[in-house]
């Protein structure tokens, strides 16, 4: 692979979070800097370190964490790697899932919890303010109003900047922009998974920035013959980046967050900010 240039990320176009928070849409989700079923330290701390470093020197200037990764492990390593913190870098994080042990999660969204949580981050990522908090999941055992009521509040107080969401509907939205100002919502979608659609169209209606999680699931539509294999050797990348270039070809609220605990992979994924894909190529995928 011929060597990324610095700053590519910028070749991603940009984006303004809540309006007023501008970011380069190509950032890089940290929940793969921990062990296995996100849980734990990772294998190789010190890699973890050069990732993060190394995405800062490629241009990425948003980084999506989470106080459950690990769990506190992706926002300490953040820290240690990053701080004190370029001038504009955006660190997004998200309570509301506890941890029972690897690939185990369960949602608690209590007032009390929540805040909890943001002031741990708070400390954990050593910042005074959270640029976008996200509730992680919309506890069903917890009124909306009070979950969020809560989030509000860390706002007013100047802890919290902006407020997203995490795998919510059309419906869940529009409920929750009724108790507190939504900035974006993160929900699983990629090239082979769509359900989202009308949750991204919706963004797209009201500006607000839609996260794809999981955004490499390029599964079967990666195998050899396919047409995301081949129009990626046609074009001479990855089906990878094909992938990420798709993303954000398909939507301006589009905020595509790959995640990788190597540098090389890192390397090949800000690529995808290089690949130009025509309005066919972009239909027929």
């Amino acid at each position: 692979m011929s060597e990324v240039p610095a700053g590519v990320a910028g070749r991603s176009g940009t984006f303004l979070i809540g309006g007023d928070t501008p970011v380069n849409r190509l950032g890089f989700g940290a929940m793969r800097l921990t062990g296995p079923g996100v849980w734990g330290e990772p294998e190789d701390p010190d890699e973890a370190v050069r990732v993060l470093r190394r995405a800062v020197e490629l241009g990425v200037n948003f980084i999506d964490t989470a106080d459950s990764y690990g769990p506190v492990v992706s926002e300490t390593i953040i820290r240690k790697a990053l701080h004190p913190y370029k001038e504009g870098l955006v660190i997004a994080t998200k309570a509301g899932l506890t941890r029972q042990g690897p690939d185990r999660w369960l949602p608690v969204g209590r007032p009390e919890y929540l805040r909890q949580q943001c002031e741990m981050s708070l400390r954990n990522l050593g910042v005074e303010r959270v640029d976008l908090y996200q509730l992680h999941r919309i506890d069903p055992k917890v009124a909306l109003e009070d979950q969020l009521g809560e989030l509000t509040r860390l706002q007013s107080e100047g802890k919290v900047r902006h407020i997203g969401l995490s795998e919510v509907s059309v419906a869940e939205i529009e409920q929750a922009a009724r108790l507190a100002p939504i900035a974006t919502v993160q929900n699983r979608y990629n090239v082979a998974d769509r359900a989202s659609e009308d949750v991204l169209e919706h963004c797209e209606a009201t500006s607000r920035g839609f996260i794809p999680w999981f955004p490499l699931a390029t599964g079967e539509l990666a195998r050899p013959g396919s047409r995301l294999s081949e129009l990626a050797r046609a074009k001479g990348s990855t089906p990878a980046q094909l992938a990420l270039a798709w993303l954000l070809h398909r939507s301006p609220v589009m905020l595509p967050i790959p995640g990788t605990s190597k540098v090389a992979h890192l390397e090949d994924n800000m690529a995808a900010a290089l690949v130009e894909l025509s309005a066919g190529e972009v239909g027929s995928l």
